[in-house]
């Protein structure tokens, strides 16, 4: 079974926490809480919600038998492994209340469970 990526762009939603936050420049922490998730970023478009799935079924293929699952008895052992490669925060400077992101970089979170799951991420912003 092929494990279904899910990759959401939640670039507004940290931009806007950083704008209310009272604080000019600092750092902002995502962090997606649950061990089959990840934050990264990227250039959201349609390639490349096609190209990271695909490239991640290479790198770790969903179809192997994962030590993972003999130890639970479930069939997520892709998405950890996943997740453990992409890390599961990422930390972005901002200045005058912006994001400092590229052009084409935004924000997101993706699922890597074998099943569509609800991810909590946290948002913590430092500075001043």
């Amino acid at each position: 079974m092929d494990a279904d990526v899910g990759i959401g762009d939640i670039t507004a939603e940290v931009a806007k926490a950083v704008a209310e936050s009272g604080l000019r420049n600092g750092t902002v922490t995502v962090f997606s809480v649950g061990s089959t998730a990840a934050v990264s970023t990227t250039e959201y478009e349609p390639g490349l919600l096609k190209d990271i799935p695909r490239a991640l079924e290479a790198i770790a293929p969903s179809d192997i038998d994962y030590e993972h699952h003999k130890t639970w008895g479930d069939d997520n052992g892709s998405g950890h492994v996943r997740a453990t490669l992409i890390g599961p925060s990422l930390v972005v400077p901002f200045v005058d209340r912006k994001l400092t992101l590229g052009t084409w970089q935004q924000i997101v979170v993706m699922n890597l469970d074998t099943s569509p799951r609800d991810r909590e991420v946290v948002i913590q912003i430092m500075g001043e």
